[in-house]
């Protein structure tokens, strides 16, 4: 059986490996030239091994860098949408402050993040084919949407229980009531 402090450190050890995750996603949105022109050396290069099964990779990185290139040389302010992508990622890690400090009461942070997973399916499944997205590409991104839920998941799960002990934490307070002056003034 969980105690409260300990199931509310593994809450937060979950909330913190999701905020990390959206961290890092929205950090790396900045810098996308930068990242495809290393990918693609490393897959033409050290990892040539690794794409050699999949030679559509490879085209693929070579055309999504041809496209980043030729966009910040002739229309740089179209990476603007990047950077706002990248700054959403960061500002909804900071939402996920208030479910770190008491995840009971802002549990409906926790549902509002499953509900955006989930709809990364449809998001991708639509303008994936819209905007020429390749369908293993499509895949990919889906696969954030469905790693993001897992933990978000097992928070949910384990914030019910914490819900649970806390509710019978204060059942069993209540019945016994304030047996001295001190406690009727702390409560």
């Amino acid at each position: 059986m969980d105690t409260h402090a300990s199931l509310l450190r593994r809450i937060r050890i979950w909330i913190l490996v999701f905020i990390v995750g959206l961290v890092v996603s929205g950090v790396t949105a900045f810098p996308l030239l930068a990242e495809v022109r290393l990918l693609e050396t490393l897959l033409t290069g050290p990892l040539a091994p690794v794409a050699e099964p999949l030679p559509g990779l490879v085209d693929w990185i070579e055309r999504v860098r041809a496209g980043l290139a030729a966009t910040e040389r002739d229309h740089p302010f179209i990476l603007y949408g990047t950077d706002w992508l990248a700054f959403a990622h960061l500002v909804i890690a900071v939402a996920f402050y208030g479910p770190l400090r008491d995840p009971v009461r802002n549990v409906w942070v926790i549902q509002f993040g499953m509900i955006a997973c989930v709809m990364v399916v449809p998001l991708a499944l639509v303008c994936g084919p819209i905007r020429g997205i390749p369908l293993p590409w499509q895949l990919l991104d889906i696969s954030f949407g469905v790693f993001g839920l897992v933990p978000l998941l097992i928070v949910h799960r384990m914030i019910r229980r914490l819900a649970a002990l806390e509710e019978q934490g204060a059942g069993a307070a209540g019945a016994s009531g304030p047996s001295s002056p001190a406690a009727v003034e702390s409560v």
